[in-house]
Order: C-alpha cells, then structure tokens, then sequence
C-alpha cells in the first residue's frame, strides 16, 4: 500500500537540489581566487621581466580585490577574472624559472575558478 507513496518524496528533495546546483562551491571559488592572488603575488618578489612585472603586478591588484572580504556576486568575479585573464595574456615569460612557475600555478587556478564560474576559461570578452 505505502511502496508507491515513497516515489514523490524522492522528486521533492530532487527539486530541492536543483537549487544548489545553479550557483558554484563558494568556499572553493574563493579557495581559488586567494590561490590566484597568491601566487600572482609570489611573483613580486622574484627578478622579472620589466614588462611582465607590469602586467603581473596590474593582475596581482585585481585579484587581490577579489582576495579581500566576501567575494561578490559571481557576475562581478566572472568579470574581474576576465580582466586578470587579459593582463596575463600579456606575459610570455619572465624570464625568472620560479616567476614562471607561479604564473602557471596562477593561471591553472583562475581556469579553474572561471570554470567554478561555468564560464569555459574565455574571460567573458565583454568586459
């Protein structure tokens, strides 16, 4: 008698996670975007490339407002990344073999918090 009255429960808390799904971990997005920072950061203290140190140094501020306090809503940091995507699409090299290796430590986090994003890692042109 109760075995069918079992299967709408199941859809109901179904419908319930729907809801979840629509937005990223927050906890990971901003685990991501301090690892963003961070290692943009780390590169201030090696010897770089004149013209990369411009560019990390503009990428390493615009992280960094995303790094302090609560992130902002996911349009916001959706942006703010697609602008430190830019800035690093600047820099070839530095010259600097640790630099490099925190440039691409920074790059794979902020791949992987655009995709956090649901945004496949093209920044968003719009912005």
């Amino acid at each position: 008698m109760t075995g069918s009255d079992s299967a709408p429960d199941a859809d109901a808390s179904s419908d319930s996670d729907a809801d979840t799904d629509t937005e990223p971990d927050r906890d990971d997005l901003d685990r991501l975007v301090t690892t963003l920072h961070d290692r943009l950061a780390a590169t201030a203290t090696r010897p770089v490339r004149e013209d990369a140190s411009r560019w990390l140094g503009e990428a390493e501020a615009v992280a960094g407002d995303l790094a302090v306090g609560p992130l902002p809503d996911d349009e916001v940091v959706r942006t703010r990344l697609g602008h430190v995507e830019r800035l690093l699409s600047n820099v070839d090299g530095t010259e600097d073999e640790a630099a490099d290796e925190h440039v691409a430590s920074a790059r794979a986090a902020l791949a992987d918090a655009l995709a956090a994003l649901g945004d496949g890692g093209d920044g968003g042109g719009d912005g």
